[in-house]
């Protein structure tokens, strides 16, 4: 064979050695930390001396989140709640997000949790959600939305043991419920400061989607003080950690094992993850947590005003060197910030010495701040700055304080009963009984439905509202009823708390 033929072989090879062995370490490279794939990627330089052995493969370095499982794993509850189907509008289309579909946010899939299964009979709502234990005795946070309206909460934790859990307190508007159990000497996680994290920062959530307790799930966080659609008061930390139906109310943790933010609501086309969800900082979480195991309601402070973000080309006509601030849209007439002077177009800068950056840092600051309390308030008007000290009122809504539940008024059975009027008495054949008016708790869950007539509980017949709560009060955990429904007559089976 020819020096011509030798040479050419031997060329082409090392070129195929080092298209194939570049390609390699490319794309390995790429899954790995930026230092290790920038050494990796790094030119290659010519050197006299002798070639050392060739090194193994290149391994990507993922991160490491099992010692954090391990060790807050077992805080991290499974919460399940029954309670009655709210009716959902027919115009809504049965999405539920009450948007018209040519809104543009009509596909933000809020409040994605709890999964739900609602059965046309009976009408009794099944919710999954998660939560997490943040005190030995019991202390539970979780989402609003999962425990909102639910009659009955069981919590399940990770060796198996199961609670049932009273509800202390919601508050709808940051989407924070704190429950307890009963319970002592419980795994606790640990707190951490939201402030500190950092977009890119890996970070962890551990949850049940779909009822697949502990799962753990993880990414980066995406972006910081995020606003969203009719959530003024809230600066979500954005991720792409994978959080499905069933992880509302779970925890997010940063590297050092701590909560920063408790998972609350998805971007979705589908119901499903794709790729954008949203957590609540845990230090608004805290805040309220404290308020709803104090006062049983959360207290906030008010100014009255609508504010919006500003791009480049508002922060040029409003004469600002750069787009920050609160630009005020309107003023509620009679408001604090009305009486206090302020206007329309004017860019609020600061309040009580903290410098506002985005349109969301107002309601946060002001909603912290004692009603009553006069701070001042940093405005940009006409390109002028100046100083107008307002009076901070309160923000009215509506009670939050964790009502009683139906299934509590209605005894033990969750009926509400009334007497047979004397025409009804007759359509029955002149028998005595209850007509239910309504169901919840162990009743809807047997089936009994509003229009039913409670003849007998355990054999005995029964003729008023307090012979029957007298006999459920003095019944086992199982009765029978006896319900007559149209023409026929059959006994149900109720399990009682």
């Amino acid at each position: 064979m020819s020096r011509r033929v030798i040479f050419i072989r031997n060329t082409l090879a090392v070129m195929i050695a080092a298209v194939v062995g570049g390609s390699y370490v490319y794309f390995r490279g790429a899954d790995l930390p930026s230092a290790h794939a920038a050494a990796i990627n790094a030119p290659l330089v010519a050197s006299n001396s002798t070639p050392a052995a060739p090194a193994g493969p290149v391994v990507a370095a993922a991160t490491d989140f099992s010692g954090i499982v391990e060790r807050a794993g077992p805080a991290v509850v499974n919460i399940s709640v029954t309670g009655k189907v709210r009716k959902v509008a027919d115009d809504d289309g049965g999405n539920g997000n009450g948007l018209d579909p040519n809104d543009p946010f009509y596909e933000f899939f809020k409040h994605f949790g709890p999964q739900l299964q609602m059965p046309q009979q009976p009408r009794v709502m099944h919710g999954l959600g998660s939560g997490f234990i943040i005190s030995q005795d019991g202390l539970i946070l979780t989402n609003a939305h999962v425990v909102d309206g639910a009659q009955e909460v069981v919590v399940k934790l990770t060796d198996r043991r199961e609670f049932k859990a009273k509800v202390l307190g919601i508050d709808k508007q940051s989407d924070i419920a704190v429950i307890r159990i009963d319970a002592r000497n419980l795994p606790t996680v640990q707190i951490g400061d939201p402030t500190r994290v950092k977009v890119g920062e890996p970070v962890l959530a551990i949850g049940s989607p779909y009822g697949f307790d502990n799962t753990a799930t993880a990414g980066i966080i995406s972006a910081k003080s995020r606003s969203l659609p009719d959530d003024n008061y809230v600066p979500f930390i954005q991720t792409d950690v994978a959080v499905n139906p069933g992880n509302s109310g779970g925890p997010l943790f940063n590297l050092r094992g701590e909560v920063i933010g408790i998972n609350s609501q998805i971007y979705s086309q589908t119901g499903g993850f794709q790729g954008l969800s949203f957590s609540i900082p845990i230090d608004v979480a805290m805040k309220v947590e404290q308020q709803l195991v104090q006062h049983g309601k959360v207290t906030r402070g008010r100014l009255g005003v609508s504010v919006q973000d500003l791009n480049q080309a508002l922060s040029d006509s409003f004469g600002l060197k750069k787009a920050q601030g609160a630009l005020v849209s309107s003023v509620e007439k009679g408001s604090p910030a009305d009486k206090a002077g302020v206007q329309p177009g004017d860019v609020i800068l600061g309040f009580n010495g903290h410098e506002i950056d985005h349109s969301v840092d107002l309601p946060t600051l002001v909603a912290d701040t004692a009603p009553g309390s006069t701070k001042p308030l940093e405005v940009m008007r006409a390109g002028k700055v100046r100083i107008l000290n307002v009076t901070v009122g309160e923000m009215k809504q509506a009670s939050n304080e964790a009502p009683a539940s139906k299934a509590e008024k209605q005894g033990r059975l969750g009926l509400a009963v009334r007497p047979l009027d004397k025409d009804e008495q007759k359509q029955l054949g002149g028998q005595n009984g209850l007509l239910v008016e309504d169901a919840s708790g162990p009743a809807a869950v047997a089936g009994i439905q509003s229009g039913d007539v409670i003849l007998a509980l355990n054999g005995t017949p029964v003729s008023s509202v307090a012979q029957l709560r007298k006999l459920a009060a003095e019944a086992g955990k199982n009765v029978a009823l006896l319900v007559e429904r149209g023409d026929e007559k059959i006994f149900v089976p109720l399990a009682l708390n």
